[in-house]
């Protein structure tokens, strides 16, 4: 069996229509009774998929659910109410995973679920309302995992994380180092070694591929950028330091290990991600990884954009979900 690909169709037909953004778009308007009688039948199909039939087995009511729906149309308030709908129903909130793109989406949309949590019918305080404690970025969530598991998988749990300034200044040491500056036709200069660094890690792409899809004129110093790469990575394990890359890349070869996917995987009875379409194939890896079956998994997103293909984002994790993820 695999995700149920008519429903998405239906949800994302239905998402897309004139007048289908929800009211609790809207900050500060308190739900009625009924959490759901703002959404339309679409969305509160989304919502309540697999968790309101309790007559249903335990493996229909934990298939993968892949939400499709354009800009504007009330996809991340959808998700949003998947949450609060999970923790209404008794879902534990420390087995919750949401993944956002950014450090604010992730409060904000905590914070909206506990709003939906404290203003039904005023059986709870917002102040009462349980706290999201696997709320973050990719990168934010995979820093957490590997200062719990760094033991396991040969890492130093005090590690330090450079970010792109940092880890543009570390690649130009080495790149100096090497004597690549010095060279009479002028060498890609830092960010341009970094960007290429980065999307051969994120696409899992091989260099060659890398640089003849996507930096062409890069091409004629694809040696060079071995090298590069090489004692890059090198100089990061002498100073115990992860770049933003890294986080993904450790996180992905960690469950890459059958038991450590499978404890880690467990840890977590449902993953929500937000803005599927902007996440890269490392990524998808390592929600595949986790849930190889797609149980709790909810995905959402938009086929039609995705705005950080720099960053190896593809939309082919959207169209190819269905066929990832093959629940029993």
């Amino acid at each position: 069996m695999s995700a149920d690909v008519a429903g998405c169709q239906a949800i994302r037909a239905a998402l897309d229509r004139p007048g289908g953004k929800t009211a609790l778009d809207r900050p500060g308007r308190p739900a009625a009774v009924d959490p759901l009688a703002h959404l339309n039948d679409a969305q509160r199909a989304a919502v309540s998929f697999g968790i309101d039939d309790c007559s249903a087995a335990d493996d229909d009511r934990h298939r993968p659910l892949l939400i499709i729906a354009g800009a504007g149309s009330g996809k991340t308030a959808t998700l949003v109410h998947r949450v609060a709908r999970l923790l209404g129903r008794g879902a534990d909130p420390g087995r919750i995973l949401l993944l956002t793109f950014s450090r604010r989406a992730a409060s904000e949309m905590t914070r909206r679920v506990e709003h939906l949590l404290g203003s039904r019918g005023g059986t709870r305080s917002p102040a009462g309302a349980p706290s999201l404690a696997w709320s973050g970025t990719f990168h934010g969530v995979g820093a957490r995992l590997l200062r719990e598991y760094a033991g396991r998988i040969g890492l130093d749990p005090a590690f330090t994380i450079h970010d792109r300034q940092d880890s543009g200044d570390l690649i130009n040491l080495v790149r100096h180092g090497l004597g690549f500056s010095a060279k009479d036709k002028r060498f890609p200069l830092k960010a341009t070694c970094l960007a290429i660094y980065s999307a051969a890690i994120n696409t899992r792409a091989p260099l060659r591929d890398v640089l003849q899809s996507t930096f062409p004129w890069c091409t004629e110093w694809e040696g060079e950028l071995q090298r590069l790469f090489l004692a890059y990575v090198e100089a990061k394990q002498a100073q115990r330091v992860l770049d933003y890359d890294d986080l993904l890349l450790y996180w992905a070869q960690m469950v890459g290990e059958p038991a450590l996917a499978r404890e880690i995987g467990e840890r977590f009875s449902y993953v929500l991600v937000d803005e599927y379409q902007d996440t890269n194939r490392l990524q998808a890896a390592i929600l595949l990884a986790m849930k190889p079956d797609g149980r709790g998994l909810t995905v959402v997103g938009d086929d039609a954009q995705s705005i950080y293909a720099f960053r190896g984002a593809t939309v082919r994790n959207i169209l190819d979900f269905p066929a990832s993820f093959d629940p029993p």
